[in-house]
């Protein structure tokens, strides 16, 4: 049976590298999977899943107002879908999560969701606070503290000169130069500095 998985995590956790063994796996088995990622994280290029370790794919880029459902409806009538994997979840709209979870409800096609729960003002995201409440299956992909050996739950982002940012817009595409992962105590201490 079908199921919404959002597997989450702090960023530089492994997430797009999980997601891409996964669908390495599939496909290796013959099976056919959608990847899509938002189009506002444009890092490495529009409609492109890439982890820190070098791995890359291709992937269809979506925009917030997207409707989820009639796009993978469409693929899955052109060819059977078997899964379809989404990267940078926590930038989809509150209704593309819904979207979501009547492809796996309808169509009967599993989905899993890789993204941040939470963005650097510990606030969670929309996509994120959907995915929460409504996945079937959560799963937390565990990474360590940039000061202790702690888990990592939160992340900083960071100015120019390397100092916690305290406020401003919740998206701000970055990468290690940008954001710090790290557990709550130094989340809080660094941010009070």
């Amino acid at each position: 049976m079908a199921s919404l998985y959002f597997y989450y995590s702090s960023m530089d956790s492994g997430k797009s590298t999980y997601l891409l063994q996964a669908a390495h796996n599939y496909e290796s088995a013959g099976k056919r999977v959608l990847l899509l990622t938002p189009m506002v994280d444009d890092r490495f290029g529009v409609g492109k899943i890439t982890s820190r370790i070098g791995l890359q794919k291709e992937a269809v880029a979506i925009s917030g107002n997207e409707n989820l459902l009639q796009q993978i409806r469409h693929e899955h009538d052109e060819s059977r879908l078997t899964c379809v994997m989404v990267d940078e979840a926590q930038f989809l709209s509150e209704q593309q999560v819904w979207e979501l979870s009547a492809v796996v409800d309808q169509l009967g096609i599993p989905v899993l969701c890789f993204g941040l729960r939470t963005d650097a003002f510990g606030e969670a995201f929309p996509g994120s606070k959907v995915l929460l409440a409504v996945a079937d299956e959560l799963s937390e992909i565990k990474s360590i503290c940039k000061k202790c050996e702690k888990k990592a739950i939160m992340q900083l982002r960071l100015d120019g000169d390397g100092r916690p940012v305290k406020s401003g817009s919740q998206v701000q595409i970055g990468g290690n130069d940008t954001y710090l992962s790290v557990c709550r105590k130094h989340y809080k201490e660094l941010l009070e500095q």
